[in-house]
């Protein structure tokens, strides 16, 4: 009965997309429009509610139909709005304007920032100090082994490319899905494991680390992009010092100043001052790490790291919902947005190069490898590094968010991702996010049978 329900479910939301589709080619013929900007009384939010309704139904669907298979949601998002871009190749061009409309790339940016303000609630200070030194020497090595495989591959496949181009894609093989991981280990009953603790703790480090990375490396080439030359050491140090004061910057904060700011905003009289109190936060941190050149994800994640639940005890009590609760619904609506609209900037015709291809398997081969040296930084043979080597290879929504980035940022007129770049990109995604579950699953279980 279950099967039949999810399958009519999965029928209707098809018939919807075509219609949707069907509507959209319609109204681009000017046929009927009763004013400029969609017609009739809607206006031009008409355009923008149909392409919502051809992107959430798309998200839907693609979710799952990968969730079936036991995979992420987020692959299938990013594969149907891989579809959806590049319709126009069989003669449907009905899709073409949403990779650049400027409300879509909008609500794409809210919602990542809400992504990474997700990611940051669910750790918090006190936990990464708890996860001792060998999460904090495994996330090291995973973040700088991978960030010169990269910088290798870069420049070994783009020579003719800028040494920042080079380093821009080191820098997307720095993070970890800890999303990902979290939920292979929480479906096989490992999730309070040694490894399991060592895994989170270093992918939690391993993201701060790569945001900083990111930060910097942006930086630096918003500055050289600026300047039209290069940039000193001196300037190098200022941006690396940026992106680090903020991070220490926004911890003191959370620790001094946010539990008055939130006892302030217990004497606030309405519904929803909590949510808006955390989102108030949030997008101020975006909005201040974005004023001093650093990435607005940046800010977001720095602000969900801070929110602790001893903030809130107060809130709990007079009877609201946890910050992820609140949270959660918004996100649902706008993240999905931000990762079809990445898959529609994917050029599936740059998949018919073999060099690009060759470019992907080698990118892919440096973030696995990668990933696997993490196991050098643990000495104690009991700890299933194999394990812990496999939990922190997949990129997932973090290397499209850095993919994303790189595609947005520009070096003298160009972009610093190119369409084959970010093509390489998503292949190397799509294959360390599919490869991790099944292949950590056998690792874990595996030791479990030798155990017995």
């Amino acid at each position: 009965m279950r099967f039949l329900t999810n399958k009519r479910l999965f029928i209707i939301c098809a018939i919807g997309l075509v219609y949707a589709a069907y509507s959209i080619a319609y109204a681009s013929t000017g046929t009927g429009a009763g004013e400029e900007g969609g017609g009739g009384h809607g206006g031009p939010v008409l355009s923008v509610l149909l392409e919502l309704i051809v992107i959430l139904l798309a998200a839907k669907l693609g979710g799952d139909l990968f969730e079936r298979f036991k995979q992420p949601a987020v692959l299938g998002e990013l594969v149907i709005g891989m579809v959806l871009g590049n319709l126009n190749l069989i003669g449907i061009d009905a899709f073409n304007s949403f990779e650049h409309d400027l409300t879509l790339e909008i609500l794409a940016e809210l919602g990542v920032i809400l992504l990474l303000f997700e990611v940051g609630l669910e750790s918090t200070v006190k936990d990464m100090m708890k996860v001792g030194v060998t999460s904090f020497m495994v996330a090291i090595f995973g973040v700088v082994v991978p960030f010169f495989l990269g910088w290798g591959v870069g420049a070994l496949f783009l020579p003719d490319a800028s040494v920042f181009v080079h380093v821009f894609i080191g820098a997307t093989l720095t993070a970890t899905s800890v999303g990902i991981t979290a939920r292979v280990l929480k479906d096989i009953g490992k999730i309070q494991t040694r490894e399991a603790k060592i895994i989170l703790g270093a992918a939690v480090i391993d993201d701060i680390l790569g945001l900083v990375i990111l930060a910097v490396v942006a930086g630096i080439i918003t500055a050289v992009s600026a300047g039209g030359e290069g940039v000193s050491s001196l300037d190098i140090l200022w941006i690396i010092s940026k992106a680090v004061l903020f991070i220490v910057g926004a911890i003191v904060i959370g620790a001094y100043i946010l539990p008055h700011f939130f006892t302030a905003a217990l004497r606030l009289k309405g519904s929803g001052v909590f949510l808006s109190i955390c989102l108030f936060v949030c997008f101020a941190l975006s909005y201040v790490a974005g004023l001093i050149g650093l990435a607005p994800i940046v800010g977001a994640f720095a602000a969900g790291l801070i929110l602790e639940e001893v903030h809130f005890t107060k809130f709990r009590e007079r009877g609201e919902h946890t910050i992820e609760e609140l949270i959660h619904p918004i996100a649902v609506f706008l993240v999905p947005i931000f990762f079809v609209r990445m898959g529609m900037m994917v050029d599936l015709t740059t998949f018919g190069h073999v060099e690009i291809l060759g470019f992907a398997a080698v990118m892919t081969l440096a973030a696995i490898v990668g990933k696997q040296v993490c196991s050098l930084a643990i000495f104690d043979k009991s700890t299933n590094r194999i394990a812990i080597g496999l939990g922190m290879i997949p990129r997932g929504e973090v290397g499209l968010i850095f993919a994303g980035i790189g595609a947005n940022l520009m070096l003298n007129g160009e972009p610093v991702i190119s369409t084959s770049t970010y093509s390489a990109v998503v292949i190397m995604v799509i294959v360390t996010t599919l490869v991790t579950p099944p292949a950590l699953k056998i690792s874990m279980l595996r030791e479990d049978k030798k155990a017995a």
